[in-house]
């Protein structure tokens, strides 16, 4: 038993030596022109689905065939999906092309993916593939019309997609419902989806932390927002959702931050003291 723990010890040294020259010395091709090796694709493509498939297990799906469903679908699927993923007879844009792994046929998805996999993948996105997570974005209706057109998808033709879009309106985009208590856990998230982590340290969030903007650790305590407003959290609410109306000279860029992702951000931001 000795034996084995030590031979087994080694082992894990051995290995755990061998990752760091790797990394430290530079040595993993990272260029999206590099393709995966075909055993790292395959261990990277079970992994996400049995994640999804377990994560998805217990969502109940809506009925999904109901014409305003499916026509608010295709609206948000034009102006949305099919940048990356195409649609029969239309190539995704250029710059989807470029990533690796390739934005997935979601034709082909919808004959292998159960719904509830769809919608699970649609409003919490996949960590290192381009796929956002559009929870902070659409409704849940919307996200359920997505599904319902992904759905759809199979059975299109080209003539058929395009005869669809040609009589489309720009996409709406719904206001997303206001709660009454804002959850500083759910801010933590929307900070991460807007990116804030790309100029901004924030504790409890891991990311670039580029030292574009200030650090925010402690800002629950701070006596000024911005350097202009008092740290209240409607003054909060109100900078994240306009940043310019406060300060015209201000860096930080109008993200569309919708009210109730700023009311969980600004609680968020509370707790940071």
């Amino acid at each position: 038993m000795k034996r084995l723990l030590f031979a087994l010890s080694a082992l894990a040294a051995t290995v755990a030596v061998a990752a760091a020259v790797v990394i430290y010395g530079g040595l993993y091709d990272i260029s999206a022109t590099d393709q995966h090796l075909a055993p790292t694709y395959r261990i990277l493509d079970v992994a996400m689905r049995r994640s999804i498939a377990r994560r998805a297990a217990n969502i109940v799906v809506p009925p999904l065939d109901a014409p305003p469903m499916l026509d608010r679908g295709l609206a948000l699927y034009d102006a949305h999906c099919v940048q990356c993923h195409g649609a029969p007879g239309v190539a995704p844009e250029p710059f989807a092309l470029g990533l690796t792994p390739a934005p997935a046929n979601l034709a082909h998805t919808a004959r292998a993916w159960p719904p509830a996999d769809i919608y699970w993948v649609v409003r919490n996105g996949i960590k290192m593939t381009g796929m956002p997570a559009w929870q902070l974005r659409l409704s849940d209706a919307d996200l359920w019309a997505v599904v319902a057109f992904v759905e759809k998808l199979p059975e299109l033709s080209p003539r058929d997609y395009d005869g669809l879009t040609g009589a489309l309106g720009p996409a709406r985009t719904e206001e997303m419902p206001v709660r009454n208590r804002p959850d500083p856990e759910r801010g933590k998230t929307a900070m991460q989806q807007y990116a804030c982590v790309t100029c901004h340290r924030i504790p409890g969030l891991v990311g670039p932390h580029a030292p574009v903007g200030p650090p925010l650790d402690g800002i629950g305590s701070r006596t000024y927002i911005a350097g202009v407003l008092r740290n209240e959290p409607d003054n909060m609410i109100r900078w994240l959702r306009s940043p310019q109306d406060v300060n015209a000279a201000s860096a930080m860029p109008n993200l569309g931050v919708g009210e109730q992702d700023a009311r969980d951000i600004a609680a968020y931001l509370a707790t940071l003291d």
